[in-house]
């Protein structure tokens, strides 16, 4: 039996858990009203409770350590200008503790006694971001200017004693720096000196505070480990190597020493839960491996006394829920029941994990879901009735990864017998630094060879008829859609540009102040390297564009405005190409709203059924 695509957009997920000061009450994110809400419940698959009733989206909830109170994040229309607010569990009132509309607020946790929290905010100056503290009974106007920044800014959590902040400055995705800010005197220590590239990620303040726990690639290392560096003498050492894959993260309870860390192996999650020794933070004991569904689990919250935490898991054919798992046992317990809209589990269809060789003998991994039934295998008037249409659908980042996570689309179009392609081209994060610069500024277009090398895979492919098939992506994978039509436009039936870049110029112009100079570490600086994106912008190629193109946006998107999508737009209508546009009023990056989601994937469904 098969579904409409409205039915699939209502399969739900479950996510972003955070356990409160009783130990018993889970809050968490669930998107059963169409946008992410606040709910909680106190025990496993019990009734839900819902908290918020918004039509935007909330970004996070974060509960305080000592009171029945949580903090959560929420901007407007997707501009990405994130307030913060205050939900009184007890009573259900709500105050929007920041205020200030017009500004960014970027989470950076509550202190141990829950009195303050803090946050980096560029509501000084809209390029940087500067880093306040805040009383839990204040409001913004009273918020605290701990230190003024000069970039990208963020916090990671608040020392034992609440003396210190853990701060990061990111240069690019693959460079970054820490710093201990001291509240008292308001200066920065910094921890991380170095040359060149190196990436300091997930740092966390150890039992004690004389210690931080890290992933890095410090000492020319292509993927991240876990270290510990002591803050007294600087020194850094290696806890645990990834072994050929990235440590992507700790979380650790500060008072016990117990944590969790993931290894991302392929893009499956590995994870291993242990305690450290409290006389060698180099050392410690592991406890049973927790068996859960799907493969990629992430958002670890430790209970109290760290005796259980939950987390979050999907797969390609698991719906993302909630899991409480016991941290001596491993017993993992389901404790949020997202619906899957009454489409049985079963019925979703699994990936296979495969390589491509492309162009110069590069492996480039991806995830090749294949239908059951071709379709067009009864139709006459298909192409083959042998071979399922494919849609490539390429990510965003470009320093992301497709992972095999549950995508309720892929299940929607696998289930209408198309083939659905995510690969992971040079670029992509996962597979170490090295695989990562291959695209950087002169090798952009690298990386689109590598989807003209996944193609032809695919015509080769027995499963797959070569002749209907359409290439799919949002943000940087617009830009990858759109390069790819103009490139090598004879290898496509049909195209779907999300959110894309069409010219990087313009787009690098108008892209968010406090923004810009991160994406020119990795696309080239306007100052620098203006010709040569002028050279590989698609928009000064459309006329080379021969297959249908859709081209679908948000009003409000401050990271690609949407003059990306109108200037592609209208040179491709202007060359006779058949275009189709889809701009929604109150959306940014993406679509966030259910009744949006369904107009924009039903008009791509019938886009593709019309031409592919």
């Amino acid at each position: 039996m098969s579904y409409d695509i409205e039915r699939y957009l209502n399969i739900r997920s479950a996510y972003g858990a955070s356990f409160g000061p009783d130990g018993e009450t889970l809050s968490f994110l669930m998107n059963t009203t169409g946008t992410g809400q606040v709910w909680t419940l106190s025990g496993p698959r019990a009734w839900p409770e819902q908290r918020t009733f918004y039509d935007e989206r909330v970004g996070f909830a974060s509960w305080s350590p000592e009171r029945p109170e949580l903090i959560f994040g929420m901007d407007e229309g997707g501009n990405e200008r994130t307030q913060l607010y205050m939900l009184d569990s007890e009573t259900g009132g709500i105050e929007n503790l920041t205020a200030m509309p017009e500004a960014k607020h970027r989470w950076g946790g509550w202190s141990h006694d829950g009195d303050r929290f803090a946050f980096a905010s560029n509501r000084r100056d809209q390029s940087v971001f500067d880093l306040y503290v805040q009383g839990r009974e204040e409001r913004s106007e009273e918020a605290t200017l701990v230190y003024e920044g000069n970039g990208w800014l963020s916090l990671s959590g608040w020392s034992p004693d609440d003396s210190r902040l853990l701060v990061s400055q990111a240069y690019s995705n693959f460079d970054q720096d820490l710093y201990v800010l001291d509240l008292e005197t308001e200066t920065l220590e910094h921890l991380t000196p170095h040359e060149g590239d190196v990436r300091y990620g997930s740092p966390n303040w150890a039992p004690g505070g004389e210690g931080i726990y890290l992933v890095t690639d410090e000492g020319d290392a292509d993927t991240l480990y876990l270290a510990y560096v002591d803050l007294e003498t600087g020194e850094r050492e290696t806890v645990v190597d990834g072994d050929g894959w990235n440590v992507d993260g700790i979380a650790l309870d500060e008072e016990t020493g117990r944590f969790v860390y993931s290894r991302n192996v392929s893009g499956y999650t590995e994870l291993t839960v242990g305690e450290f020794d409290s006389d060698d933070p180099t050392q410690f004991e592991t406890f049973p491996e927790p068996d859960l569904p799907g493969g990629v689990a992430g958002g670890v919250s430790f209970g109290p006394e760290a005796e259980r935490f939950a987390l979050s898991t999907t797969g390609d054919t698991v719906n993302t829920n909630v899991f409480v798992i016991d941290i001596e046992t491993g017993e993992a317990e389901r404790w949020t029941d997202a619906p899957t809209a009454g489409i049985p589990r079963e019925t979703f269809d699994e990936s296979e994990l495969v390589h491509v060789e492309s162009f110069d003998g590069l492996e480039v991994p991806g995830f090749l879901t294949v239908p059951e039934t071709p379709a067009g295998a009864d139709d006459d008037t298909a192409t083959s009735s042998d071979g399922a249409p494919v849609i490539v659908d390429i990510h965003g980042g470009p320093e992301s990864q497709r992972r095999p996570s549950f995508s309720s689309l892929k299940q929607y179009f696998t289930d209408r017998g198309y083939a659905y392609f995510e690969p992971n081209v040079r670029g992509s994060a996962g597979y170490g630094a090295d695989y990562a610069a291959l695209d950087d500024v002169e090798n952009r277009m690298d990386s689109v060879a590598d989807i003209k090398a996944c193609v032809e895979w695919l015509k080769a492919h027995p499963a797959i008829d070569g002749d209907r098939i359409a290439a799919k992506g949002g943000s940087y994978g617009g830009f990858m859609v759109l390069a790819a039509l103009t490139e090598y436009p004879d290898l496509w039936a049909a195209g779907i540009d999300v959110v894309g870049i069409a010219n990087f110029v313009t787009f690098l112009e108008n892209t968010g102040d406090w923004r810009r100079e991160l994406r020119e570490a990795e696309y080239g600086s306007l100052a620098e390297d203006r010709e040569f994106l002028e050279s590989i912008s698609p928009i000064n190629n459309v006329d080379r564009i021969e297959a249908p193109l859709f081209v679908l946006h948000g009003e409000n998107d401050p990271r690609v405005p949407v003059g990306e999508a109108e200037q592609v737009a209208k040179r491709a209508k202007e060359q006779g190409v058949p275009v189709r546009t889809l701009i929604f009023e109150d959306e940014g990056h993406g679509f966030s709203k259910l009744e949006n989601r369904i107009e924009a994937y039903s008009a791509i469904a019938e886009f593709l059924d019309e031409h592919v």
